[in-house]
């Protein structure tokens, strides 16, 4: 369906009992594309801090006063162990983050197409990497390798990022996006909400989203964090957040929308009422550098709503499933 920006901006004008209407909506989408399913998410962190690009929101920035933990690329062996848990843990996805503007090493690279193997090999899981601006020949790789989607967020509307990042363009983030695509990946690209954007600027992001047709669009919530330049910005109200999952559901109806960072001190109680508002899918676990809510507390509160997680894939690429151990030559 279509949503025009006055329909959008009068979403932000409800008040509590007439947003249900718009609820009901959103909820019926998303059981309409999705059914009663939702999908779990887990992340790992796989190179910390240590970061060029100057992102106002973000605790591993170049020039952010932080106590972030700094680290480079992570082991192959602690990526497969990881992913292992995050199967046993209910997770239909697994993706490997890292900090900094691309991943570029090639000895990293080398580790972590040697990590995606062995975990295709060995645990039913589709797995999906966030490694910031790189060449589709390296894109093509990955998926050769075993990943299915390449996350990359806009993280603003286009005419408010020069005011949240300066070391790069939001021009090399959609060729990003591009080359993912090209490569045959399917792609996973949102943003953070709360940044001082106004709701005009929400509507540009969600637009821009729609016509890259992307797959999914994972909604964070900025958790102002000390020591970033947005350390002083205040979190959006619950209701501010279900405004704003409702809009996207409603303006991207065939799109999963996936519950991510700043969920906790940001919908707080409202938590639940995330898939009412038309969310299909959530992160579990710990986020970058900040705690999340544990699975088991994620999959309690799913069953309380009568909802199914989806399960990983059937198995692992070679059939059976092997034993978690060591990574392949």
């Amino acid at each position: 369906m279509s949503l025009s920006l006055s329909e959008w901006q009068e979403i932000f004008q409800l008040s509590w009992p007439e947003l249900w209407p718009f609820l009901g909506r959103a909820s019926r989408l998303r059981e309409a594309r999705f059914g009663r399913r939702v999908r779990l998410c887990v992340i790992i962190n796989a190179r910390s801090g240590l970061c060029s690009e100057d992102c106002a929101y973000c605790a591993q920035a170049r020039g952010a006063r932080t106590r972030v933990a700094k680290y480079s690329f992570l082991p192959g062996e602690k990526l497969l162990e990881a992913a292992a848990a995050a199967h046993a843990q209910g997770a239909a996805r697994f993706s490997v983050v890292t900090s900094g503007r691309g991943l570029s090493s090639p000895r990293e690279r080398e580790e972590l197409l040697r990590a995606v193997a062995a975990i295709r090999a060995q645990v039913p899981i589709r797995l999906c990497a966030s490694l910031g601006i790189v060449e589709r020949s390296f894109l093509e790789e990955l998926k050769a390798a075993g990943i299915s989607r390449y996350h990359h967020n806009l993280e603003t509307a286009e005419s408010h990022f020069p005011r949240i990042c300066t070391t790069h363009t939001y021009r090399e983030r959609l060729a990003t996006i591009a080359a993912a695509k090209e490569a045959g990946l399917e792609v996973c690209a949102g943003g953070i909400f709360g940044l001082g954007e106004t709701v005009a600027q929400r509507y540009e992001l969600a637009c821009a989203l729609g016509d890259l047709g992307v797959e999914a669009v994972p909604v964070n919530f900025l958790h102002p964090l000390p020591g970033t330049r947005l350390e002083h910005r205040p979190l959006l109200s619950p209701l501010e957040a279900l405004k704003i999952i409702t809009a996207l559901r409603l303006l991207l109806p065939a799109t999963s929308l996936i519950i991510c960072g700043g969920r906790l001190p940001t919908l707080r109680s409202l938590v639940p009422l995330a898939f009412a508002a038309g969310a299909d899918g959530l992160m579990t676990g710990d986020y970058l550098t900040t705690k999340g809510r544990t699975p088991a507390e994620d999959l309690a509160m799913l069953a309380d709503l009568g909802l199914e997680v989806e399960a990983g894939e059937a198995g692992p690429r070679d059939g059976a499933p092997g034993p978690v151990g060591a990574l392949s030559p």
